[in-house]
């Protein structure tokens, strides 16, 4: 690199050509410009003849270079330690997010890091019964196979299969069920290490949060969708009567469900039940029953229980319109210990 600094007092990098001044005041003839207004009276003040010159300092800016970029390393690492600091984060660390389920500190956040997190513990559950069979979702909450679910999902069936997200199967026996809060514990028979999510604080939300909603609708494991929190302590009825005709209380043609003194996807019944009820926009449809409704740190908060879901004029189940409900993640957590006993089925 060229360097343009040029020493104070070196004779040898002066031009040997006199400079003119072509401009008034300096000598406007073009020459050389008017001798000083004085001239030193004493040799003291004169420079010495042959006085050597300067040590060159050109190298000064490198060395003034080097020392502001260390001060810079330094400011810049402070500041780094003052906005890790400030985010909540760790310096030293690589980021974990929640324990059980796992967001990286670098996915928290987003629905790819909630859902490559937590997919892993949602699965998806058959039942068989006299009347055919039945598909819904659940959620795995200890590793040796532990899965909460909606109790409509598994009412009156003969057998449960079980799918994880990995494509491994399992029969699994049902310990307890509690049809007026719609919910029921099975267990995987001989699984262990499985990847148990983590239960949230469904206390904390408020409208407008971001979720995720993760299940099986029609069959098609380990579907991701996701919304906002739309409404909360919404109260909703469904129908709990295990003697009903299976077939329609299949949750693959949407389980019945009342709201607002209204009926959705057909007659509840005379044996029913109501709860309050977390309100989302995204979208769930028949065979999320049972499945995860997670917040952006990874957190089960709710458990899908409930969608609207219009028919269409072919007679067939229309898609969801943004209506769905879940129960809410702290009252599984009060359920549970009812739940590992038997339930009140």
């Amino acid at each position: 690199m060229t360097d343009h600094y040029r020493a104070e007092g070196d004779e040898s990098r002066q031009s040997t050509h006199p400079q003119q001044y072509p401009y008034p005041g300096f000598g406007g003839d073009g020459g050389y410009p008017p001798p000083p207004a004085y001239t030193p009276t004493s040799p003291a003040h004169a420079a010495p003849a042959h006085a050597p010159a300067p040590t060159p300092r050109a190298k000064r800016p490198v060395a003034l270079l080097a020392a502001v970029a260390i001060v810079a390393a330094a400011v810049g690492g402070g500041a780094a330690t003052l906005v890790e600091r400030f985010a909540g984060g760790d310096g030293g660390a690589t980021g974990t997010g929640v324990t059980g389920t796992t967001v990286s500190q670098s996915s928290k956040g987003t629905v790819a890091g909630v859902a490559q997190a937590v997919s892993p513990s949602i699965v998806e559950i058959n039942a068989s019964t006299t009347s055919g069979q039945s598909t819904g979702s659940g959620v795995i909450i200890t590793s040796d196979g532990e899965i909460v679910t909606n109790n409509h999902v598994i009412s009156g069936a003969d057998t449960v299969k079980v799918r994880l997200s990995n494509g491994r199967t399992y029969t699994a026996e049902v310990v307890g069920t509690d049809p007026g809060k719609d919910l029921a514990l099975i267990k995987l028979n001989g699984a262990k290490g499985l990847t148990a999510a983590t239960l949230g604080d469904s206390d904390g939300l408020k409208v407008g949060d971001e979720v995720v909603a993760i299940g099986s609708p029609e069959g098609l494991t380990g579907t991701v969708t996701s919304g906002i929190v739309s409404a909360l302590d919404r109260d909703v009825t469904v129908a709990k009567d295990e003697g009903q005709d299976q077939r329609q209380l299949d949750p693959r043609q949407g389980w019945p469900f009342e709201f607002g003194g209204r009926q959705f996807n057909g007659d509840t019944g005379d044996s029913k039940t109501t709860y309050k009820a977390i309100q989302t926009d995204a979208s769930l449809n028949p065979g999320n029953s049972g499945g995860a409704l997670i917040n952006m740190n990874g957190e089960i908060i709710g458990i899908n229980s409930a969608m609207y879901s219009p028919s269409s004029t072919s007679g067939s189940t229309a898609g969801s319109v943004g209506l769905g409900f879940a129960i809410p993640v702290n009252t599984v957590k009060a359920d549970l210990d009812s739940l590992r006993s038997g339930g009140d089925a």
